[in-house]
């Protein structure tokens, strides 16, 4: 026998008794909405840092939050620094994060000892992040310094490009008056300790020469891929203007636009052994232009 309640209470009990029963009938799997989007899961850990090793350099460049810092032998390493780096100096300490002089006192130049954290478990270098960073005051004063005479330079230097120009502006055929080749190992771009003294000895040539002007030109054997081949012959031009400038004191103004050349015009054969170690090369050539030189040649008579 069925009963039928008219009372409306009777009738909301019956319907809020029947909610569960239903609800257990539609409900999603746990961990998906309707979209059928999974919402749950493990929520990703940030990695376990462990000691790093201790670099010691020179900062050579910067970028963001991260430094290249070249240590005495010519490796680079490239360190992060975040809120938790500490940047002490001889005169005390303070957080990067709460001093804009801390961060401004890192400047291209400036000597480093820098204690690091990578990874655990990852390869040495990998991901680092600098914990402290180390440097005197006197350095610190010496790199601002620098810095601050670095506009000053490039004023005289943009006068001094601009003054040459107006006395060749109109001049796109030179003489060369030398060259030097200085070699390099297959697929290196490091000088050797005669071919720096080579280069410093082509400087100082060239500087007694009035108007002369330096093109450097890179050269590689046939070993190796064209792409490869031209980003190491421009490598080894880069390598050489660099030495040129920084360490015989020649005048980037002095200097035009370097090129890298590849495996083109060889200088000797690339059959052998002997032939390809002559065309690993970078080819200084120290050049006036002819209008310049014929007046210089005309005085003499």
């Amino acid at each position: 026998m069925h009963i039928i309640s008219k009372r409306p209470a009777v009738r909301v009990m019956l319907a809020m008794l029947a909610l569960p029963m239903a609800g257990s009938l539609s409900a999603q799997p746990q961990g998906a909405s309707e979209s059928g989007i999974v919402v749950d899961g493990a929520v990703p850990q940030p990695p376990v840092m462990t000691a790093g090793p201790e670099i010691k350099g020179i900062i050579s460049a910067r970028s963001g939050d991260k430094l290249k810092v070249t240590a005495a032998n010519g490796t680079s390493t490239v360190i992060a620094v975040n809120d938790a780096t500490r940047i002490k100096t001889s005169g005390g300490l303070f957080s990067a994060n709460r001093s804009k002089l801390a961060a401004a006192s890192l400047l291209n130049g400036l000597p480093v000892t820098v204690k690091t954290m990578q990874p655990a478990g990852g390869q040495p270098g990998d991901g680092l992040v600098a914990s402290q960073i180390v440097f005197r005051n006197n350095d610190l004063k010496t790199a601002t310094m620098i810095q601050n005479a670095t506009a000053q330079r490039f004023d005289e230097q943009t006068a001094a490009t601009e003054s040459l120009r107006g006395r060749l502006g109109d001049i796109d055929k030179y003489n060369i008056k030398a060259t030097t080749n200085v070699h390099f190992d297959t697929g290196k771009a490091e000088l050797s300790a005669e071919d720096k003294a080579a280069l410093c000895n082509t400087a100082t040539t060239a500087q007694g020469t009035e108007n002369a002007l330096m093109l450097v030109v890179g050269y590689t054997d046939s070993v190796g891929g064209d792409e490869f081949n031209q980003q190491l012959s421009e490598k080894r031009a880069g390598r050489v203007i660099n030495y040129l400038q920084q360490a015989c004191g020649w005048k980037p103004y002095r200097m035009l636009t370097p090129t890298g050349m590849a495996k083109a015009d060889p200088a000797a054969s690339n059959d052998t052994e002997e032939g390809k170690a002559q065309n690993r090369r970078v080819a200084v050539n120290i050049l006036v232009s002819k209008s310049v030189d014929e007046m210089a040649s005309n005085q003499h008579f």
